[in-house]
């Protein structure tokens, strides 16, 4: 049996994301791998003299294997992912990864500007922000989704795109997870050398990941980063937490001012978030970290 497991991450969040996705990713590895030896490496497409333990994305293509890689997403800044400015490198990341890691994880839009670059399959701007908790259904067997406690699961959303099933299925992509009010989930590849897994979804969120959200988002409004208030995100506040926040939204609708955010803060520190996504989560990484030999070498990535 395989002992010893190393996973890089690289870490595409800005500044003031990086610790808290840092973390996130980080807790739910382990928890998902409590039981084996883990080496966990971090690495940035950016600049990494400000990122303390992170090292520069030329030192991973140096590697000449390397067991399982999670590519995180990041706030979409231009209209076009081949505009973004990280476009090159994650593209020759892309390709390094096809022929060196034995599975990669691409979440939300890291999975959006991996299936560009490999099948020209663009994503789909929606005319608002698909933000909150949304039902997601296994739709296909798969050892990922092993010994999940249900076929059916909520799990948290935060883009402005989706990708279309059809061009996914036409390009060979294989759908294993969808969701009737967020669209495609979960879906998979084998391209070259490597297990490809895309998620649309933030399974690695904690409980108030979409609150501090919200909260930054209504923080940019009334600051004028923004010309439209923020939805709540759906299906995640406890009625009695909504109310008190579209009362704060009305306020603020009249008289537009950070002075609200202590309010808002008192507000969604008393709601009641459990993260109820959590034990799935957990399950799934460990499906991942099985699939690399981690946990049980019978479970083969080609299954």
């Amino acid at each position: 049996m395989v002992t010893s497991i190393r996973v890089g991450i690289i870490n595409n969040m800005p500044d003031a994301a990086l610790r808290s996705t840092e973390r996130q990713f980080g807790e739910i590895i382990a928890a998902a791998g409590h039981d084996i030896s883990l080496r966990v490496v971090w690495f940035s497409l950016l600049p990494t003299e400000k990122r303390r333990h992170y090292q520069p994305i030329e030192n991973l293509w140096r590697l000449d294997h390397l067991d399982g890689l999670i590519v995180t997403g990041t706030e979409p800044r231009a209209q076009s992912l081949a505009e973004e400015p990280y476009w090159a490198v994650l593209a020759k990341t892309v390709d390094w990864a096809c022929e060196h890691v034995s599975s990669v994880f691409w979440s939300c839009l890291a999975a959006h500007a991996a299936v560009l670059h490999l099948d020209g399959i663009e994503r789909c701007p929606r005319p608002t922000k698909l933000f909150g908790t949304f039902a997601s259904t296994k739709v296909a067997e798969h050892f990922l989704l092993a010994e999940l406690p249900t076929d059916i699961w909520c799990a948290p959303h935060s883009r402005w795109n989706d990708l279309p099933e059809a061009a996914l299925m036409a390009c060979g992509y294989q759908v294993i997870a969808r969701s009737p009010g967020a669209g495609v989930d979960m879906f998979i590849k084998h391209v070259s050398r490597s297990l490809f897994v895309f998620m649309q979804s933030h399974l690695e969120y904690d409980a108030r990941a979409l609150m501090r959200e919200y909260r930054r988002d209504v923080l940019r409004y009334l600051t004028g980063e923004r010309d439209l208030y923020p939805e709540l995100p759906e299906g995640y506040f406890d009625p009695a937490t909504e109310w008190e926040l579209e009362l704060l939204r009305e306020d603020a609708m009249r008289t537009r001012t950070p002075d609200i955010m202590p309010i808002m803060q008192q507000a969604i520190g008393r709601a009641n978030l459990t993260g109820a996504w959590r034990p799935k989560a957990i399950q799934f990484y460990r499906n991942w970290l099985a699939a690399l030999g981690a946990v049980s070498p019978s479970l083969a990535l080609s299954a």
